[in-house]
């Protein structure tokens, strides 16, 4: 699969991807990555890409006209996904990780200042997330996080794709989502800490019913709000 980045900073991705699961999946030949500078698609001798906004207030807008001409130069297919990343999308969460896996193309689009033009969002991306409740300085960062979130899903790129069962959220249909259960590993007691008796017992179902009640526990004490339904299952 292909990501093509639109950013008004392409030399932030100098890193971010040459390392890790992207690096493998990169030069496995599995996905390419482009990143596209926006005032590239700018038609003015300043290369302007932003302008203050309708109604007043504080901060810069990035224009339509780039971008609107970024995406139809990028956009290979109507297939392809184009994803604003803006603090004012909807959560990014693993089932939209695996949604967009499945497409052969995505384009990303940085935000910036106080944020983009509605009118992006409204008829040329097909989704606008946010990558938490949070605020950074821009989609840079969100961009990098889409693509590592989304490349662990493209065959081929994770040597043990089972392992990615496992892991915290890994399941995007399931009602309630758990993070994933404590690990420990060699020595088998540190500082007088020992690992729990269960997992050196050889009890591969006992095991397996230790992490589920620990990753019940651990998402309790650390993300009680995803056991709003953990009653219904």
């Amino acid at each position: 699969m292909q990501f093509d980045i639109v950013t008004i900073f392409p030399d932030f991705f100098r890193g971010p991807f040459d390392y890790g699961i992207i690096r493998r999946g990169r030069e496995k030949g599995l996905i390419t990555i482009q990143v596209h500078d926006l005032r590239d698609f700018t038609t003015d001798r300043h290369r302007t890409v932003d302008d203050r906004p309708f109604g007043g207030g504080e901060g810069m807008v990035l224009r339509p006209e780039p971008i609107f001409k970024a995406v139809e130069t990028i956009r290979k297919d109507s297939e392809a996904e184009v994803v604003v990343l803006s603090a004012a999308g909807r959560k990014f969460q693993q089932a939209e990780a695996l949604r967009l896996s499945k497409a052969q193309q995505v384009v990303l689009i940085c935000g910036r200042y106080e944020g983009i033009d509605e009118r992006v969002v409204e008829h040329v991306a097909t989704a606008e997330i946010s990558i938490g409740d949070f605020i950074v300085s821009g989609g840079e960062i969100a961009a990098a996080v889409v693509v590592d979130a989304v490349t662990r899903y493209v065959s081929g790129v994770v040597g043990k794709e089972e392992s990615i069962l496992r892991d915290s959220f890994s399941d995007p249909a399931a009602e309630t989502q758990l993070v994933e259960h404590p690990h420990y590993t060699r020595p088998a007691e540190y500082r007088g800490w020992k690992v729990p008796e269960v997992l050196i017992s050889g009890d591969h179902e006992a095991v397996r019913r230790w992490r589920h009640q620990a990753a019940v526990q651990k998402t309790e004490r650390n993300r009680p709000d995803l056991l709003e339904t953990l009653e219904n299952l």
